[in-house]
């Protein structure tokens, strides 16, 4: 005997972990105006937007340390889910955010925690000294 409903209970439990995954999200400019700052309606001042705090990774698709660096912010994204944001952004493709910033190579990550201004850091960070930056400037005020 069969019991019909079987696969498709374990289907469904499949695509219910498959939504578990934690993403990171990709940012276009009109994204990044929308979700972390308006710099053209506010260029002088930096009013972050967002909700929680985030870490956004300028990246290119060739960049070998960029493709290093990527598997470090999955897991972070999902050991603090909750917590912080992941952001990438295509440097060659949105230019204009890397001019706003002073990006010159890659990888760079900006933390942006939820009040105070953003700190820059370059190049494949070690897991550990990622962590460290998350807990002491991202999340500092909640740790307190």
């Amino acid at each position: 005997m069969t019991i019909p409903f079987l696969g498709t209970a374990q289907k469904v439990q499949d695509e219910t972990s498959k939504n578990d995954k934690v993403e990171i999200k990709h940012l276009t400019k009109a994204d990044f105006i929308k979700q972390i700052w308006d710099y053209e309606k506010n260029r002088d001042e930096w009013i972050y937007k967002g909700k929680k705090p985030c870490i956004i990774d300028f990246y290119t698709t060739w960049c070998g340390p960029c493709k290093q660096l990527a598997p470090k912010l999955e897991e972070l994204a999902s050991e603090y889910k909750g917590e912080i944001i992941i952001y990438k952004i295509n440097q060659e493709q949105e230019r204009e955010l890397s001019a706003l910033f002073g990006v010159s190579s890659i990888p760079t990550l900006l933390f942006i925690p939820k009040e105070g201004k953003p700190q820059m850091a370059k190049g494949n960070l070690p897991k550990e000294t990622l962590v460290k930056i998350i807990n002491e400037v991202l999340l500092v005020k909640q740790n307190k």
